[in-house]
């Protein structure tokens, strides 16, 4: 029985399917969508059509609060303390420092002193917010980078370049002497001028030299006239003689 229903079931040798599948390549797809040039999609970025966003109602947007600056009592402090330097003083120099050594800085702290010039520092923030509202303010392009004052009550400019030949470190770039602007060489051009001491001795004694000379100067003149008239009262003694001989051999 087994036997009979394989022998039904199972195909015979040779036996072929009804059916069969078959795959057709022809019926795939093969167009596809060809891409846009890159300046056209550049075009199309550029052109497409924003809508605008809504705005909030003025009830949602939070006040801005207005900062306003206020100048620090320290830095406040300072600028009048450098309003004074500048009212006090006949000479202010600024003086780029380099890497200068502290003992150094200290030496010449104390050879400035003895000619009765200080140094002062003040920050560039505060000295650039004096001088621009200030007549100083063409000195405003010298202060920048690391900037020191050499002041003193006296135009002592001598004293004070003097000491610093031995500092390399410290440049001068200009000042102010008796309220005038300088630059470096106007400087060193002032300090070659003789001191006020000297000039005025030397005006005293031109005006005694003059003095003294008034008198002399004064009698020149009557002294030179009486002369003139001696001589002339002698060129006329002989033709008033030769007058009175011709008269008297006429008679």
């Amino acid at each position: 029985m087994a036997a009979t229903l394989c022998g039904r079931l199972l195909p015979k040798s040779g036996w072929v399917p009804l059916t069969q599948n078959v795959r057709h390549g022809s019926k795939a797809v093969t167009r596809h969508r060809k891409p846009l040039h890159i300046l056209k999609q550049k075009l199309l970025a550029v052109t497409e059509y924003i809508p605008p966003k809504p705005r909030a109602p003025p009830e949602a947007l939070v006040p801005r609060r207005k900062w306003t600056q206020m100048e620090h009592p320290l830095a406040n402090l300072l600028r009048k303390d450098l309003e004074n330097v500048f009212e006090e003083n006949k000479l202010i120099v600024v003086v780029h420092y380099n890497a200068i050594h502290t003992d150094d800085l200290t030496r010449l702290k104390l050879r400035l002193k003895k000619h009765d010039i200080r140094i002062r520092f003040f920050p560039n923030q505060v000295t650039r917010a004096f001088l621009n509202n200030s007549i100083y303010c063409n000195l405003l392009p010298l202060v920048c980078g690391k900037t020191v004052l050499f002041i003193s009550k006296q135009a002592k400019v001598k004293e004070m370049l003097q000491t610093m030949k031995h500092y390399p470190e410290m440049v001068l770039l200009g000042g102010c002497v008796e309220n005038t602007l300088m630059s470096y060489q106007g400087i060193v051009s002032y300090s070659k001028l003789q001191s006020i001491g000297v000039i005025q001795g030397q005006l005293v004694s031109d005006l005694t030299m003059i003095t003294s000379q008034t008198h002399s100067l004064l009698r020149h003149h009557p002294v030179h006239l009486s002369a003139l008239l001696q001589q002339h009262v002698k060129q006329k003694e002989p033709v008033d003689v030769d007058d009175t001989v011709g008269q008297e051999a006429a008679a």
